[in-house]
């Protein structure tokens, strides 16, 4: 059952993210959760490496949410940085 509210936890940090990084119109569904799921590993990361704070997207809570937003936030950066580099 875990797996299925990371599904929809990381689908919704991903939409959230996407529509504060003005990627919303670029992204679907499929892509919201990928980002949604990945940003809440790297989130967790750096929570953890600089504050301290544990959060977790398998057991929905307040904190594991924000740190879900707040990791997919600094992972579309990341993707937005490297697209600007290249030559389209």
């Amino acid at each position: 059952m875990g797996w299925i509210i990371a599904i929809i936890v990381g689908g919704v940090a991903g939409w959230l993210a996407s529509m504060v990084m003005a990627r919303d119109a670029s992204m679907g569904i499929l892509w919201n959760i990928i980002v949604g799921i990945i940003g809440a590993v790297i989130g967790n990361w750096l929570a953890s490496a600089l504050f301290g704070i544990e959060g977790t997207i398998q057991s929905f809570n307040l904190t594991g949410f924000i740190i879900a937003i707040v990791g997919a936030i600094v992972l579309l950066a990341i993707v937005n940085l490297v697209q600007r580099g290249r030559v389209r």
